[in-house]
């Protein structure tokens, strides 16, 4: 079968998929019947489809739907769906690990996560009174990755600190100091007190709400986290002032040589320069082996005689403060146990919306994941890990944008296809992805190496390591977070030539033009409101502002704009395949369904889509391909839950080694 037949070709600009004229060929089957992610035991012995509901769905009720009220909620249901669409698929995390992709995506993710939070580590420092260091920050992103690659439904989601508690952390503390407050003991209750939370919303399926997040909220918080990392980054240079002129000129001048010789290597990787091993050399390890040679660059020549601020850091495995592991959490008024409780609601509000949107990124439309996911049993080990890191008097870590979407992206196989039948002209080619290696072992183990940069070894290391260059590393992230952003995209949309803008991109079918202006507008307004309250005292607000997109965009925007434009502008973060945990994403779901009785992902049941509306999952041009999966064993338990091709044998121009070819 020709791969230009079938292949669903997204386009990443404005979150939209949309696909190639499908060959009279094409299956007709439901999106469902064609998930090639299920143990070999549970696959149907006398039909195609790729996943059993009689084997693997235990306990979701039969074709009759009934509409409950949200005060019959079932308790727990969500996490127990979870837990059983998943445990299924445990053991080939693990084997499906057997892949080259897992090396660099493990490279690089450790960069793009302790670097970051090195940084974040050394805004708190300052604005902290040094009661958050490099030793803290380590250890939250630990604990995190060890808890979430092992236990996690998702665990293709990075978890880390973030931009966001890192302003939290600072406006609790501008707050609660003047008042002679425990500020550790203090938010160690915040911690406790959000792990209750946390534990309620998994319990009563609070993750149902997720089912009316579109890139509309996602887009808007992922343009704020971006200007977070190059506020940061700016920041971070304004700070070498404090040693004299030179040292900041440098400075700046090494910052802004990391941004360029990053965005390059980035460049190169999706070009034609260079053989494709060499090109993908490149945009793997680009970005580690810039930080580790601007490491060294101020050391050259003059540039030697030039101080520049490094990171300070502490003891090995010791906090950065002269106390323990453990907080006395008793040390503090009862009052101010009792204060601690809004500021618990504010972190939960804002881990529930920044972790679930981390997630819903991380596998998003364009990626062709096979495996399902579990909101709601993810949102019961955030609130564990909340506790556990109050109790520690670490930073609470929570899902990471851009590091959780990087990270798919690392792990994805892709491939080179000809726009042309005729195979001796490929003239005119592509690269889509293929699959994507979906497995435990990357999160795991760049958390282990983070473990082990708390060694004393390591952590001199870290501390040759100049500002500058984690200030150009903040100008990396955001500039890569704001590139892929949807409002960025629409934007340039709106800045091109008409007459030079190809028909085929969807926004051109709006008639309106003044509606894609207004909705752009709406999106700048609440980016600029968000970034405004978190420069304030306020910031600690800043979360329910943040939650206040969700109803705006589902109630207040069809108002005005026409369901065609809406869908233009707009469309779902994830695939209906992911959304299943929390019963699909809204007006797609099945009428009366709630989310506890959303069918298992793959099944026949309650249909949360219909053939018209596949938006099949990623290029998913992969779903139909693998229909050839079955001659090659994919797809058992054993036998690779999913495609089990290695990425790294590849025939030269094929991003994929296949063995029709």
């Amino acid at each position: 079968m020709a791969p230009t037949e079938t292949l669903t070709v997204p386009t990443p600009r404005h979150g939209l998929s949309m696909r190639t004229s499908p060959s009279p060929n094409r299956s007709k089957k439901s999106w469902r019947s064609r998930v090639p992610s299920a143990p070999s035991w549970n696959r149907h012995n006398e039909s195609g489809d790729r996943l059993s509901s009689k084997n693997t769905r235990n306990t979701t009720r039969s074709d009759g739907v009934r509409k409950d009220r949200w005060w019959k909620t079932q308790l727990f249901r969500g996490m127990i769906n979870d837990l059983r669409r998943r445990a299924p698929f445990y053991w080939s995390d693990w084997t499906d690990a057997w892949d080259y992709r897992v090396v660099p995506a493990t490279v690089y993710m450790y960069f793009a996560n302790i670097l970051p939070a090195l940084a974040f580590s050394l805004d708190m420092f300052a604005k902290t009174d040094q009661s958050f260091g490099v030793n803290e920050v380590l250890l939250a992103s630990v604990l995190a990755a060890v808890v979430f690659s092992i236990f996690a439904a998702q665990p293709l989601v990075i978890v880390g600190v973030t931009g966001p508690i890192t302003v939290f952390n600072y406006t609790v503390y501008d707050i609660i100091t003047p008042r002679g407050t425990n500020y550790f003991a203090f938010m160690c209750w915040i911690g406790l007190w959000s792990l209750v939370m946390h534990w309620i919303l998994a319990i009563t399926n609070a993750c149902n709400g997720l089912k009316y997040v579109t890139r509309f909220s996602c887009d808007i918080f992922g343009f704020y986290v971006a200007f977070i990392y190059l506020q940061k980054g700016i920041q971070v240079l304004t700070r070498q002032w404090e040693v004299n002129d030179a040292s900041a000129y440098l400075s700046i001048a090494i910052a802004l040589l990391v941004l360029m010789a990053a965005y390059i290597c980035g460049v190169i990787g999706h070009s034609s320069l260079f053989q494709r091993h060499i090109r993908k050399f490149i945009e793997d390890y680009g970005t580690p082996l810039t930080v580790i040679f601007f490491t060294g660059f101020a050391h050259i020549g003059k540039m030697k005689n030039i101080e520049l601020l490094t990171l300070p850091t502490s003891r090995a495995f010791f906090p950065t403060t002269d106390r323990g592991w453990f907080i006395h959490f008793w040390d503090i008024s009862v009052g101010d146990i009792f204060l601690a409780i809004p500021f618990a609601v504010l972190l939960t509000i804002l881990f529930w919306f920044d972790h679930n949107v981390s997630s819903l990124i991380a596998q998003g439309t364009e990626f062709p994941l096979r495996k399902p996911a579990g909101f709601h049993w993810d949102i019961f080990l955030l609130g564990l890990t909340t506790g556990i890191a109050g109790l520690l008097g670490i930073p609470f870590p929570n899902g990471l944008i851009p590091q959780a979407p990087f990270h798919t992206t690392s792990l994805c196989v892709t491939r080179t296809i000809s726009n042309s039948d005729d195979e001796t002209n490929k003239g005119n080619t592509r690269r889509v992805v293929d699959h994507v290696v979906e497995q435990r072992v990357s999160n795991l183990a760049q958390g282990l190496l983070t473990l082990g940069t708390m060694t004393g070894p390591l952590l001199i290391v870290i501390h040759l390591i100049p500002q500058a260059v984690l200030a150009g590393l903040f100008f990396v992230m955001g500039v890569q977070a704001l590139e892929g952003n949807g409002i960025t995209l629409k934007m340039i949309f709106l800045a091109k030539d008409r007459h030079l803008t190809p028909r085929s991109d969807p926004l051109m079918r709006i008639d309106r033009r003044i509606a894609i202006w207004a909705f752009i507008a709406l999106e700048l307004v609440g980016f600029g409101a968000t970034f405004a309250i978190t420069q304030t005292i306020a910031a600690i607000g800043f979360p329910v502002f943040i939650l206040l997109y969700i109803p705006l965009r589902t109630f207040v925007l069809p108002k005005w704009f026409t369901a065609q434009e809406l869908g233009i502008l707009d469309a779902p973060t994830a695939s209906p395949f992911t959304m299943e945990s929390v019963g699909g994403n809204h007006g797609q779901a099945a009428e009366g369904g709630g989310a506890e009785d959303a069918p298992m992902p793959g099944f026949a049941g309650q249909g949360v889509m219909d053939e018209s509306d596949e938006a099949e999952r990623g290029e998913a041009g992969s779903m139909d391909i693998g229909k050839e999966d079955d001659k090659f064993g994919s797809g058992g338990n054993g036998e690779g839950t999913s495609r089990r091709w290695n990425s790294f044998r590849s025939p030269e121009g094929v991003e994929l080694d296949n063995p029709t070819k």
